[in-house]
């Protein structure tokens, strides 16, 4: 096996597992303990993974890159999420939408749900549904303004989200943990997302394979109160069957 066919394999293992050794890893994959070692260096260089002494542990809390960085990251399973959120999503819905790089991907699909109502604080989002041709009364919150994100974010806008009802909250976070819940890297994105919870009747997380196994320093929610997740096929079976047990319909 190459080494960057086994790397994303150990990353994937370390993750899961929350911390291993190097000759569990070596046995595992039928190497030496210096090719791991090696895998380890290089995985640690990239902020994967974390080194420490005998093996490797998760990497530190998530700090998110920038918008467009992110836009670009995973953006074909992105995009398959963005069209099994039209799936879920039944004409005339009332929506709260977050901003985040996975519910952008979904306006193009989303603009084909007739009759919908969106409520945002992503100015981007607004203006793609605008721009997609969909038929959304679309409800832009006012606020503090995030250049990076081309959001709202701020008192102001939590006390806007509470003069809405919605059917459903449309979320996207930085790390998911079934045992623990879904987080974030901004302390004003989660308020935003904590708020639309509070005032929608269901949740749907949208959170591609690799925001599993990870931890951001904001909480957002307990998996409790999440309805829906849809991810990509590259979610594993462990996180899938985690998130079962905790009552969560999981599409993919």
């Amino acid at each position: 096996m190459k080494p960057n066919e086994r790397q994303p394999q150990i990353e994937a293992i370390i993750r899961r597992e929350g911390e291993v050794s190097v000759e569990m890893l070596a046995a595992r994959f039928d190497v030496s303990a210096e090719t791991i070692r090696r895998d380890l260096g290089l995985l640690a260089e990239r902020g994967r993974i974390r080194k420490v002494h005998g093996g490797a542990r998760r990497p530190m809390l998530v700090v998110e890159p920038s918008h467009g960085e992110r836009e670009i990251a995973s953006a074909a399973e992105k995009a398959l999420i963005g069209r099994r959120l039209a799936d879920a999503v039944a004409p005339g819905e009332t929506l709260f939408i977050d901003t985040g790089s996975t519910t952008l991907a979904a306006a193009p699909a989303l603009a084909a749900v007739p009759g919908l109502t969106v409520i945002t604080n992503s100015c981007r989002l607004a203006e793609r549904l605008a721009q997609a041709g969909s038929d959304a009364a679309i409800h832009l919150l006012g606020g503090r303004y995030g250049a990076d994100n081309a959001q709202t974010i701020g008192g102001t806008t939590i006390e806007q989200i509470a003069q809405f009802r919605a059917d459903r909250a449309v979320l996207t976070v930085a790390a998911v943990d079934p045992a623990v819940g879904a987080m974030d890297a901004s302390l004003d994105e989660s308020q935003v997302a904590r708020a639309m919870i509070r005032h929608a009747r269901t949740v749907t997380l949208l959170a591609d394979a690799t925001k599993f196994g990870r931890h951001a320093a904001f909480a957002v929610c307990g998996m409790e109160e999440v309805d829906l997740v849809i991810s990509d096929g590259r979610l594993d079976k462990a996180h899938r069957e985690a998130l079962q047990d905790k009552g969560v319909e999981v599409w993919i």
